[in-house]
């Protein structure tokens, strides 16, 4: 189980990579090529699945339990003190965000994506580095 954890927390890494390097001009690509709409809302998706994949993943290596949701599979990391409990609770909302990329994609908001999603990259980077500590 180690091993698939940490090759899920290095593929996430890549997928945070691939992102950041898509803010630049975002607003006007997203526009105007529907090819990086597509590619940057599939990493999203991408990486916000692989971090609910990776709670998932720590619950059943640490044996503490089953989670009814994506949200509170990131909420047991922070009451189990695998996370910070307020980044855990901050965190979790990526859980919304993975179910609103999967099932609500015909309401993005380019602005919401551009602005708000490409700035919480770090806190991914900052969810990659805590769970590496416990692996």
């Amino acid at each position: 189980m180690q091993h698939k954890l940490q090759a899920k927390l290095k593929r996430v890494a890549y997928y945070v990579d691939l992102l950041e390097t898509y803010k630049s001009d975002c607003k006007k690509r997203f526009l105007s090529d529907p090819m990086f709409e597509g590619a940057l809302l599939h990493y999203l998706y991408l990486a916000s699945d692989g971090c609910i994949s990776i709670a998932e993943m720590m619950i059943k290596h640490r044996n503490i339990g089953s989670t009814q949701s994506y949200y509170e599979a990131i909420d047991t990391l922070g009451e189990q003190g695998i996370l910070p409990r307020e980044f855990a609770y901050r965190f979790a909302k990526i859980a919304s965000f993975r179910n609103f990329l999967a099932h609500d994609y015909e309401k993005i908001d380019y602005a919401i994506i551009c602005d708000d999603a490409l700035s919480k990259l770090e806190e991914i980077r900052e969810y990659l580095r805590i769970i590496a500590g416990h692996i």
